[in-house]
């Protein structure tokens, strides 16, 4: 697995986010997401907002990932 498929997959199910993957074993990955969609859920609803656009690539292709899921006010906060 490529970490530019699941950006590219991540960015696909959630329009506007700005997406940063890494992962340099090809199993193992990070992500960071900001969306404006994460405005008002706890970190697990947006952590499964992001699971929902890997579909069954998670736990088979990615066999982790490691997620910082932000609004776009919260990463500007730094």
């Amino acid at each position: 697995m490529d970490s530019s498929v699941i950006h590219h997959l991540i960015q696909q199910g959630l329009p506007g986010a700005h997406v940063d993957v890494r992962g340099e074993d090809g199993v193992h990955f990070e992500a960071t997401v900001v969306s404006a969609d994460f405005a008002g859920k706890l970190p697990l609803a947006r952590h499964r907002m992001v699971y929902a656009t890997l579909g069954d690539l998670m736990g088979g292709a990615i066999h982790a990932l490691s997620l910082r899921t932000l609004t776009p006010e919260e990463a500007a906060r730094g």
